[in-house]
C-alpha cells in the first residue's frame, strides 16, 4: 500500500481545456471576428459611398465651372458686326469670343495658350464655315474682319458646347459634355451627365423690352428653341423682330446631375444648377477711340545674316501718325508675313505693343534663299486696324560661314 502511494505522488494529473471549454472558446471568438469585419465592412462601405459622393461632386463642379468660365467671355472683343451669341438650343450653345491667343504680345485676348493653332485663335470665314456641332445649323455665313473688308479677319473664334449621348456605358441615360473651338477636334469636358428632372440641360433667360414699361427678363419658352443667328451682320437692318431674339439673350441657365456611373442602391448622384450672365451678348461694337487709326508710315524690310550665320529680315517703321499725334489712340502693331505673290494674308504674324518714336524687329524664322513680303498695321482701342502698309519681296539670303 505505501508503494502504491509513493507512485501516485511522484504522477500528479496533468490541468488542460475540456472540449466544452474549447467550444465555447471557438464560438466567443467566431462572435467576435464576425462582428469585427462587420464593423470593417460598414467602414469600407463608407469610405466608397464617401469617395464616391466627392467624385460624382467634383465631376459636376467640373462641368459647371468650364461651362460658367468660357460662357462669360461671350462678346469679347468682337469685329463690327459679329454677333456674341451664335447658337442657343437645349443640348448646345455656341458664342464667339476673344478667348484665346498664341501671340504673347496680344493685349485683347482673355488667355495666352502659346501651343494654340492659328486656326483655334481667330474667327472662321465663309470659307470654313462649319456646321454647329450637334445641330443643323451652319455658321459662319460671313467673313469677320478688323479694319474693312481688306482687314485681317477678327480675333474672336467660335466656342461650342454640346451635350451628346454616352455610348461607351451600359446606360441609356448617360451623356457626356464637350468642347469645340471653331471647326477643331471637340475635347471632353465630363461624362457621367444625366438629365435633371426639373428642367433640360440648357435654358436661357432673355429681355423683354416692352414699348412702355420697364425691362424685365423671363425664360424663352422651350418652343422657341434653338435660337440661331441667322442675320450675317449683327446689328444690321435684318437683324431685327424674330431674327434679333438671340441677341435679347442675358443669362444661361444650366441644369445637370452627375453620378457615379453605376445603378440602383450603388448609384450615387450630384444635382447641380447654376445662372450664367452673358452681359456682351446684343451689344453693338461700337468706336469708342474714335476714327479708323491713321498709319501714315511706311515698312522697310532689309535682309542680312545673323551673327550665326544665317539669315534674318529686320522690319523698321516709324510711330504711326495716331500714337504721336492726331486722337493717340493706337495700343499696337501688327505684323503679317506670306511667301511672296500670296493673295491672302492670313492670320497676324506677330504683334508689338505701341509706346516707341521707332521700331524694329528682326525676324530669323526664315528658309535660306526664300522671297517673303510683309504688312504692318496700327490698332487702336477699339480694336480697329489701320489700312495695311506693304514691304517689295525680299529674299532671305543665304547662310554664311561665321568664321570664314
Amino acid at each position: 500500500m505505501m508503494k502504491s502511494t509513493r507512485t501516485a505522488d511522484r504522477c500528479p494529473i496533468e490541468a488542460g481545456f475540456s472540449l466544452v471549454e474549447l467550444l465555447v472558446a471557438l464560438v466567443v471568438m467566431g462572435l467576435v471576428t464576425s462582428v469585427a469585419l462587420s464593423f470593417f465592412r460598414t467602414q469600407s462601405a463608407g469610405f466608397r459611398r464617401g469617395s464616391d459622393r466627392f467624385t460624382v461632386m467634383q465631376n459636376a463642379r467640373f462641368a459647371m465651372n468650364a461651362l460658367e468660365k468660357d460662357l462669360r467671355t461671350a462678346g469679347g472683343n468682337l469685329t463690327e458686326g459679329q454677333p456674341a451669341l451664335v447658337y442657343a438650343g437645349s443640348l448646345a450653345v455656341a458664342f464667339n469670343a476673344d478667348f484665346a491667343t498664341n501671340n504673347a504680345n496680344d493685349p485683347f485676348a482673355i488667355y495666352y495658350e502659346p501651343e494654340a493653332p492659328d486656326s483655334a485663335v481667330t474667327s472662321l470665314g465663309a470659307a470654313q464655315a462649319m456646321q454647329i456641332p450637334g445641330t443643323a445649323f451652319t455658321y459662319p455665313d460671313t467673313t469677320y474682319r478688323s479694319g474693312g473688308t481688306s482687314g485681317a479677319k477678327s480675333p474672336a473664334e467660335t466656342i461650342t458646347f454640346v451635350f451628346r449621348p454616352d455610348s461607351s456605358t451600359n446606360r441609356t441615360d448617360d451623356w457626356v459634355l464637350l468642347r469645340q473651338v471653331n471647326d477643331q477636334a471637340p475635347e471632353l469636358v465630363a461624362r457621367n451627365l444625366v438629365r435633371s428632372s426639373d428642367g433640360p440641360f440648357l435654358q436661357y433667360e432673355h429681355e423683354i423690352t416692352p414699348s412702355s414699361g420697364l425691362a424685365s427678363v423671363d425664360t424663352v419658352a422651350s418652343s422657341d428653341l434653338p435660337l440661331e443667328h441667322t442675320a450675317a451682320m449683327h446689328g444690321s437692318p435684318a437683324d431685327t423682330g424674330a431674327a434679333a431674339l438671340i441677341d435679347s439673350v442675358r443669362a444661361v441657365r444650366i441644369r445637370l446631375t452627375s453620378t457615379n456611373g453605376k445603378q440602383g442602391g450603388d448609384e450615387r448622384t450630384e444635382v447641380m444648377t447654376r445662372l450664367v450672365r452673358i452681359p456682351n451678348n446684343g451689344i453693338e461694337v461700337r468706336k469708342t477711340c474714335g476714327d479708323e487709326p491713321i498709319l501714315g508710315t511706311s515698312l522697310a524690310a532689309t535682309p542680312g545674316n545673323l551673327s550665326t550665320g544665317e539669315p534674318e529680315i529686320t522690319l523698321n517703321w516709324s510711330a504711326a501718325t495716331d500714337e504721336a499725334g492726331g486722337e493717340k489712340d493706337v495700343v499696337r502693331y501688327v505684323l503679317w508675313r506670306r511667301p511672296a505673290g500670296g493673295t491672302e494674308w492670313g492670320d497676324p504674324y506677330l504683334s508689338i505693343p505701341a509706346g516707341k518714336s521707332s521700331y524694329s524687329y528682326t525676324d530669323s524664322k526664315l528658309k535660306a534663299d526664300s522671297t517673303y513680303q510683309y504688312a504692318l498695321a496700327a490698332q487702336d482701342c477699339t480694336p480697329t486696324l489701320s489700312s495695311l502698309a506693304t514691304t517689295s519681296s525680299v529674299t532671305a539670303p543665304s547662310p554664311i560661314n561665321p568664321g570664314g
